[in-house]
């Protein structure tokens, strides 16, 4: 029943150059988005995280927790950043 008659003497879709250029284009055009995508998430989390400042008060606490500093010089640094 399938001989060679069958399509009208061709193979059906599979042969169809136009067919499989288009699909061949939007599987890479999604791949493209995604990968789009992909990076442009990582990139807004990156900026996030590197935005953050250090502040005085920040500062402060390293040099107190590292010994730089003394209690006392400590509490009051801290009531001039506070006011």
């Amino acid at each position: 029943m399938m001989g060679p008659g069958c399509w009208w003497g061709h193979g059906g879709f599979i042969e169809m150059p136009a067919v499989g250029m288009v699909l061949g284009i939007i599987f890479w055009l999604m791949v493209l988005y995604g990968l789009f995508v992909f990076v442009s998430a990582i990139v807004k989390r990156g900026a996030g995280q590197a935005k953050k400042e250090e502040t005085a008060m920040d500062i402060l606490k390293k040099r107190y927790a590292g010994g730089e500093i003394d209690t006392e010089e400590f509490v009051r640094k801290k009531k001039d950043l506070e006011s």
